[in-house]
């Protein structure tokens, strides 16, 4: 089974856990039985390699999200990366192609196209291999899942189905109307539309050519960055006749708020936190190490992380993103294909940063032009190189870079450094890289 998982977004609706680079899905905030943290994308990676371990999955992603993909899901994960953000259209018509001219996928097999971040249990999976199979078929062009609307909403695309059986041909496909038009929708029996459907490869390549002057994956590729935006139901499904759409009734919630997302977490406590007795329906999730106390609280979300706190009414933390546009700067936190990066103090003239990296991994081989570097050692053993000088590290050391020296660092094992960066300009883009 051949499966396109999209991974796109901001996530500010998630601040402050989420930024343009950390997007909601790279959040770990779904308890494992070990204990542990995992993400979104995490979590529904492994629940499809459970339904079909040798399912073939291609992650479309922007290129600022690739390394969070690496780090979190490893180094051979397949990724379509889009040179820069032109909604699902492009991004889906150029991970088809990249299946074809890259991965060498034949044109007649069918893929699924999903979206990396729904709550979802096992039964999605094997709806998502029925639809697989339907598309084998040929009978349509299309094969959506339609999932059984809760409530009326304008968030979402609506398919009325030809007849109430489980499998049925589309009789109208309408995307995102007034919640007093899906209230009739709803009773025609519409389905809402969750962004899943399947096709076979040759379709959308198809239809990328009839609306995009291109060759093949290199040439779209090339030219991604004067593409249009537009949405894949927009530019293919409203236009499309010949659509079938197949019934799930499972567990699906779309986890775009802070009040979706804590209605599908496990414990309302996650980070440093305490709630107390008095509290009804309170989340604290905290990735801080200052402490939090929650006391005579109903309904409400606090979020803590080292970009910025927030308190909000579960109901109200849907409306943040007007305000995060306002004060949304510097990215304190992300993470690398090597390990991770936090901002932990910011003077003028200095910038502290805790740097974690995982074991067998290093930086880029790289300087800086107008700023010098000390790293203290504070876990861990490793190999220093500094302008082609090696030396091993371990916990206590302390090292030294002058402005224009080259330098990078290899993890042996699990390396924490402390980062001082110290100069009159310390910018993100005063960094040059350089082949070992």
């Amino acid at each position: 089974m051949n499966i396109i998982l999209l991974s796109g977004g901001s996530g500010k609706r998630l601040w402050p856990l989420s930024n343009d680079i950390r997007s909601k899905q790279f959040i770990k905030i779904f308890r494992q039985d070990n204990g542990e943290y995992e993400s979104m994308v995490q979590r529904i990676y492994a629940q499809i390699k459970s339904v079909d371990p040798a399912a073939n999955i291609t992650i479309a992603t922007s290129k600022s999200q690739v390394s969070a993909i690496h780090n979190q899901l490893g180094d051979n994960v397949g990724i379509s990366v889009e040179p820069c953000r032109r909604d699902t259209f492009p991004a889906i018509a150029l991970a088809t192609l990249y299946l074809k001219d890259v991965l060498k996928t034949d044109e007649n097999e069918s893929v699924v196209v999903c979206p990396v971040d729904p709550f979802v249990e096992e039964d999605y999976f094997k709806c998502i291999k029925e639809l697989s199979a339907q598309a084998d078929k040929g009978e349509a062009n299309l094969v959506l899942m339609g999932i059984e609307p809760t409530y009326p909403s304008s968030k979402y695309g609506y398919i009325i189905p030809e007849e109430t059986a489980d499998s049925s041909y589309v009789k109208i496909f309408k995307e995102k109307p007034t919640e007093e038009v899906a209230a009739e929708y709803i009773k025609e029996g519409a389905l809402w539309n969750g962004g899943v459907f399947a096709y076979k490869l040759k379709y959308v390549i198809d239809k990328a050519h009839e609306l995009i002057d291109f060759e093949d994956y290199y040439d779209l590729f090339a030219k991604y960055d004067f593409l249009n935006k537009i949405s894949f139901d927009y530019a293919v499904v409203e236009k499309e006749d010949k659509i079938q759409v197949k019934r799930f009734k499972g567990t699906w919630k779309d986890i775009g708020t802070w009040n979706t997302l804590t209605e599908s977490i496990d414990d309302n406590v996650i980070g440093k936190g305490v709630i107390g007795d008095e509290c009804h329906n309170v989340h604290i999730l905290n990735e801080t190490d200052v402490p939090i106390l929650a006391m005579g609280l109903s309904d409400v979300v606090i979020s803590a992380s080292p970009e910025g706190i927030l308190v909000s009414d579960k109901h109200q933390s849907s409306y943040i993103k007007p305000y995060v546009d306002k004060f949304v700067g510097e990215v304190m936190f992300a993470e690398k294909s090597w390990g991770s990066y936090k901002v932990i103090d910011v003077e003028n003239g200095s910038l502290t940063v805790k740097v974690t990296l995982n074991p067998g991994h290093s930086m880029n081989y790289h300087s800086h032009k107008y700023r010098d570097e000390v790293w203290v050692v504070i876990e861990g053993t490793g190999r220093t190189l500094v302008d082609g000088m090696e030396q091993k590290v371990s916990k206590g050391d302390v090292i030294t870079m002058c402005a224009g020296c080259k330098h990078t660092v290899f993890a042996d094992t699990r390396l924490m450094l402390i980062e001082v960066q110290l100069g009159d300009e310390i910018i993100a883009s005063d960094k040059e890289k350089f082949e070992l």
